[in-house]
């Protein structure tokens, strides 16, 4: 048979778009033409092709008249990827295997100029949609753990092309891998008994945790900012089956192969000097971003300020949506981005603005431009500010930070086990009709709110946030309506709202 058709997959964002592989062996000039608008590494597989087939005391077909067409024509094709699938191609019309074996079958590896199988990247997408399509996935033995992650995919992993040759004959029949195979557990977390004292600082972690809230940690150096940060995966939930895979995705398209210390959530802490390519991603080749490999997981981003404030502007859609759209000429990808945001920073520039020491030299201007490099609509969007101070220090009658991890995630978890029971969804997400339903309050709460809101200046979605949070408040606490105390430590969330907010009655 001078034609064989081989089944691929492309990459493009997060997505597997199917491709085929089309060999045809023609009499006439010995030449090979390889079309379909492939890039650079691509075109060039047609010489890594030849190399390995000869290396491998393989036929190569050099007396024919090749064509080897990439269908669909307007996808754009780039990598390695494709290196396999041509050379069983061109095995395939060449007679030298069976083209029956490769009709139920998608493959995916690059070649080696000796005929070994290298591993490519974004392959667990690749396979979700392999399993989809009821096909067997041929892939090299170094990505095999990472397909095997999914559930309900024969795998058929090997080291050699001629390994692959004989498989397809039906002479040397190849194991197929164990499917839904999981790497280990994470090992044990940061605690939080590792913070001592901030008991307020630990509050608003574990209600940002239960709720999925947004945070804004302020205050001098040395408080125990990061540190508290860095505890908020300890206290997280688990990620479900589907989350685990959807993160282990991203982190497949990014290179980084499959999801470390599963099913633990991401922690993703860029530079402040990081770019609005390198923070919501982008490229010539759109690559995921920091937001999106921080997908059902935890974005920290330290030193606010310092960031780019064009930068910082871009985070305000996908904190709103859960995902983020990259435009290119040629095409539109859209990449999930569904984190929570945890952000730290100083109150002026030099960091110790009323500190008891007074060694604070800033002046109201130089505080003045360091706060508004963060926008209005930015800190809307963050649902909980909360100031740190420096406590004081001694080594002696130490005791372990209360709670712990576990105590603090048993809670966590109990109280978005209601949220998900009541409205099939977290608090921080709650559209405006479920905030009216499931947020609602009595005659006189609506109006001492109203009255507070109008106090605090806040604007309609920030007042929105303070009732999220206030429904977060009464979860924790196992209440199934909303009270005012509540309310009243939903509002002292807000501290670096425009107007102070002066103690407000209870009743």
């Amino acid at each position: 048979m001078s034609l064989a058709i081989v089944h691929s997959r492309a990459k493009l964002g997060i997505q597997a778009p199917p491709v085929m592989v089309e060999v045809h062996l023609a009499n006439g000039m010995p030449s090979l033409t390889l079309v379909g608008l492939p890039e650079t590494a691509v075109r060039e597989s047609k010489d890594r092709v030849r190399s390995a087939l000869q290396n491998a005391r393989l036929e190569f077909p050099s007396l024919k008249r090749i064509t080897i067409n990439l269908a669909p024509a307007d996808l754009p094709k780039e990598g390695g990827r494709f290196d396999l699938a041509i050379a069983l191609g061109l095995l395939a019309a060449s007679g030298q295997i069976p083209p029956a074996s490769l009709e139920r079958c998608e493959v995916l590896g690059e070649l080696a100029l000796s005929g070994e199988l290298r591993p490519v990247q974004g392959v667990l997408p690749a396979a979700l949609a392999c399993r989809d399509n009821q096909r067997t996935l041929l892939l090299p033995r170094a990505n095999a753990a990472e397909a095997a992650l999914v559930q309900g995919v024969e795998i058929i992993a090997a080291e050699h092309l001629l390994e692959l040759c004989e498989h397809l004959r039906g002479e040397q029949l190849l194991p197929a891998v164990a499917a839904g195979s999981r790497p280990p557990p994470a090992g044990n977390l940061p605690d939080l008994r590792d913070v001592q004292g901030q008991a307020q600082a630990k509050r608003a972690l574990i209600v940002a945790a239960a709720g999925s809230h947004n945070l804004l940690l302020f205050g001098p150096p040395g408080t125990g900012k990061t540190l508290l940060a860095s505890r908020l995966p300890g206290i997280l939930p688990a990620l479900e089956e589907e989350q685990a895979l959807e993160v282990a995705a991203i982190q497949s398209v990014c290179g980084r192969g499959m999801l470390q210390h599963w099913p633990t959530r991401p922690f993703r802490a860029p530079h402040h000097g990081a770019s609005a390519a390198a923070l919501v991603g982008g490229g010539s080749q759109p690559r995921p971003g920091e937001i999106s490999q921080a997908h059902h997981g935890v974005l920290f981003l330290d030193e606010l300020p310092e960031f780019d404030r064009k930068v910082l502007e871009m985070l305000r859609e996908p904190m709103e949506s859960g995902e983020i759209h990259i435009a290119r000429a040629r095409e539109q990808l859209t990449f999930p981005a569904r984190f929570q945001l945890i952000a730290a920073m100083n109150p002026c520039p030099c960091g110790y603005q009323g500190d008891p020491s007074g060694r604070c030299r800033c002046s109201p201007e130089q505080v003045e431009r360091y706060r508004s490099k963060l926008s209005g609509p930015l800190l809307d969007r963050i649902d909980l500010h909360l100031a740190m101070h420096n406590e004081a220090f001694s080594l002696t009658g130490q005791t372990v930070g209360k709670p712990d991890s576990a105590e603090a995630g048993a809670a966590v978890a109990a109280a978005r086990q209601r949220q998900l029971d009541r409205q099939g969804c977290l608090n921080a997400y709650l559209d405006l009709s479920d905030v009216r339903q499931h947020c609602a309050l009595p005659t006189a709460d609506a109006s001492w709110l109203e009255k507070a809101v109008a106090q605090l200046g806040l604007s309609r979605r920030a007042s929105h946030r303070v009732l999220k949070v206030a429904r977060t408040l009464a979860d924790l606490e196992q209440q199934p309506v909303i009270g005012r105390p509540h309310l009243a430590e939903a509002l002292q969330y807000r501290q670096l709202d425009r107007q102070p907010l002066d103690r407000l009655p209870l009743s």
